[in-house]
């Protein structure tokens, strides 16, 4: 579902990602990094990924990156925002233990001749990118192309709740209106984003966040993230089916905001 990028008046700023990873990457320690490797290993259904080739379509702060180099894939890393590039290169001079297996490079999942390029991946993890793109549907198709024959794909995509996503592209826009918006939308949504989520995993005596993330830095993600566009479980479903992708896991949010999250296969399976 798109939901457009116009609003009256001015558009709005896109949202600086890069900025936002650059704050949270003095948070990266062993902890976040065991968490991003546990959750490719859970999600991907896999122990290792002894060299096979992984691109990460969007790396964001690289973290992810960084898990799959950990376990044993070739990496290739790209982002758009340069900031991001720059976490990601960050990532690798502190952490890599074979920097040579790991190539990050900045470019657009828009880019499909750039892609191309790169060659076929056995994994291509795109997780939470396409639908900040502007052009959502183009940009899975330009990432999906890039699964080679028995590989998989891994994205997440914001779910589709309707009017409630009609309300949060209008809290984007004004996010991203003026210092001054941002912080009145920073005080309105923080005491559920932040603060109820902290009690919730308090009380139930769960860890750090899911994911190596963290609850602040997933709260100006969330508010500011824009462009953004939506769908729901069963269009993505029959999305991937139509071009050759058979469901191997999925995590879905229900009715709540947030991302669903897909690992499916483009036949014969080499990871089985």
């Amino acid at each position: 579902m798109s939901l457009g990028t116009k609003a009256a008046g001015a558009p709005p700023r896109d949202f600086d990602f890069g900025a936002n990873w650059r704050r949270y990457l003095r948070l990266v320690d062993e902890a976040r990094i065991a968490s991003a490797v546990a959750s490719l290993r859970n999600m991907l259904a896999v122990q290792d990924l002894d060299g096979l080739r992984f691109l990460d379509a969007g790396c964001g702060s690289g973290l992810f990156s960084l898990a799959a180099h950990r376990l044993g894939a070739r990496v290739w890393s790209l982002d758009v925002n340069r900031s991001a590039v720059a976490c990601a290169e960050e990532l690798k001079r502190r952490y890599a233990h074979a920097a040579g297996e790991w190539q990050v490079m900045e470019g657009s999942v828009l880019d499909a001749g750039l892609l191309r390029g790169l060659g076929s991946f056995d994994i291509v993890y795109s997780w939470g990118v396409a639908h900040h793109t502007g052009r959502m549907w183009q940009a899975l198709e330009t990432v999906a192309d890039r699964v080679a024959p028995g590989g998989r794909l891994f994205i997440a995509i914001y779910n589709d709740q309707g009017a409630l996503s009609r309300y949060w592209l209008h809290v984007k826009r004004i996010y991203n209106g003026s210092r001054l918006s941002r912080a009145a939308v920073i005080a309105v949504h923080a005491p559920y984003l932040v603060g109820l989520r902290w009690l919730v995993r308090r009380v139930g005596h769960r860890g750090g966040p899911e994911r190596g993330m963290d609850l602040w830095y997933d709260m100006h993600d969330w508010l500011g993230g824009y462009p953004f566009e939506v769908a729901t479980p069963e269009r993505l479903r029959g999305w991937l089916a139509g071009r050759g992708f058979r469901m191997l896991r999925e995590k879905t949010c229900g009715r709540r905001h947030g991302c669903n999250e897909f690992v499916a296969a483009r036949e014969p399976g080499i990871l089985e």
